[in-house]
């Protein structure tokens, strides 16, 4: 980070590290159709979910007057406009079909990038920032209405049902050379945001049992005597938590648990805690202030011994606590996007990273991730991410602003199409039963 953080207040730091975060948005997008490279690696394609999460940012970048409201209605009207417009003939060389958009498009041309697939759980991102953008830009100007408009036709194009491929579940993506891909999405995992905006569809939407096939995949279980819905890698337990204000609506599954997503997520959280506490591979660097463990890049692949014992390296993997993988790679994003679940665990963190980890050098706020167990040479301090993510970078921005004042989510409580998308999944409860 340019500006040290070092001894400021609680406030100052969310303050730079959100700003220093959305950077990334600013300082990386496409002009014109507005895209959103995947990395700040060279010639990265454009992430759709970056574009989601760019998306969902801009509001707060005008509420925390790091833009202004005209220079977002522009940029957020440059990217809808790019996408109501795309190419949705189904072609290889195209943008999407069937409403749903290709997994990385190239950032000049906006087309497909190399062999990647039609992706659901993308697109449902990229959708959830176009509504978050439809609610926030609510006003009589004719940019905002158009914002709505576009917003709104891109998500009724979205054609649910043919993704679900005559199966119960919706499929992970479709290829044009191939067909669908055989797995769906099935157990707790981040697609749960998806499957929300699914079934809130009025045009095109799942069939009924669709949502009951996606709890049939959860696996409860009992960590550190904290029982909860597992997943190791901690973005599965952040990812819709961006959009939807879990806290104290349930469906049928969580409501037998007798607790919410808000609160299997603050459970995720301590367990990943408490892995780093423990520290049972003995990884350097591990400790109760500095813990996070999910889907990132890693040294890797490699291999290095240590203590006469070989220890692999991964290059991306989903890591997770405290059944693995894990490699000795954190990301400091894990635990700052958990900030509205556990500050008593992510406030002291976030400083421990401020003062042992902090490069003045870098842009975008912390590295990605790091490894302190891997060594280039004798002596080194280990590795760190030469790269920033769209996919790190949203996430950080937009959990913290939920945590300081819940913008994002008071904007979705009021998104009829989410609304709409609960109840048909059978949640109920607190702030569900009293919107419109």
């Amino acid at each position: 980070m340019k500006k040290s953080m070092t001894g400021s207040s609680n406030e100052d730091l969310l303050d730079l590290i959100q700003h220093d975060s959305f950077r990334y948005f600013i300082d990386h997008r496409q002009p014109g159709n507005g895209l959103i490279p995947d990395s700040t690696e060279p010639h990265s394609p454009c992430s759709i979910a970056a574009v989601g999460f760019a998306l969902s940012c801009y509001p707060v970048a005008v509420e925390r007057s790091w833009m202004t409201r005209a220079a977002a209605r522009k940029l957020v009207l440059g990217t809808l406009r790019f996408f109501l417009m795309a190419d949705q003939s189904g072609a290889p060389d195209g943008v999407g079909y069937k409403g749903f958009f290709y997994h990385f498009l190239d950032l000049r041309t906006g087309r497909r990038a190399g062999n990647c697939e039609l992706s659901t759980i993308d697109t449902a991102l990229l959708v959830a920032g176009m509504l978050t953008c439809a609610q926030y830009f609510s006003g009589e100007h004719r940019e905002e209405a158009e914002i709505r408009t576009a917003a709104n036709a891109i998500y009724d194009s979205v054609d649910w049902r043919w993704a679900q491929h005559g199966g119960a579940g919706i499929s992970m993506g479709w290829k044009p050379e191939r067909g669908f891909q055989r797995a769906s999405w099935v157990g707790y995992n981040e697609a749960l945001i998806m499957y929300a905006l699914a079934l809130g569809s009025a045009s095109h939407p799942p069939t009924s049992n669709v949502y009951a096939h996606w709890l049939s995949g959860y696996r409860w279980k009992r960590i550190y005597e904290l029982a909860y819905v597992y997943a190791g890698p901690m973005f599965i337990h952040q990812f819709s938590h961006v959009w939807i204000d879990f806290l104290g609506i349930h469906d049928a599954y969580m409501a037998e648990k007798g607790i919410d997503y808000f609160e299997n997520s603050r459970r995720a959280t301590y367990v990943q805690y408490e892995y780093a506490r423990r520290n049972p591979r003995g990884f350097e660097g591990y400790q109760a202030k500095c813990w996070g463990l999910t889907a990132t890049h890693g040294p890797g692949p490699a291999a290095q011994k240590r203590k006469g014992k070989l220890l692999r390296f991964a290059g991306y993997a989903a890591r997770g606590a405290p059944f693995g993988p894990d490699d000795g790679t954190m990301a400091p994003w894990a635990s700052l996007a958990s900030l509205p679940f556990a500050p008593e665990l992510v406030v002291p963190t976030l400083r421990h990273l401020v003062e042992e980890t902090e490069n003045p050098r870098n842009d975008f706020g912390f590295y990605a991730s790091f490894n302190s167990s891997f060594h280039a040479k004798r002596g080194d301090v280990g590795w760190a991410s030469p790269w920033h993510y769209g996919l790190h970078q949203g996430p950080i921005v937009l959990m913290l602003e939920n945590y300081r004042n819940g913008l994002i989510w008071r904007l979705m409580r009021d998104c009829a199409p989410l609304v709409r998308g609960l109840r048909r999944a059978g949640f109920h409860g607190g702030w569900l039963d009293h919107a419109s």
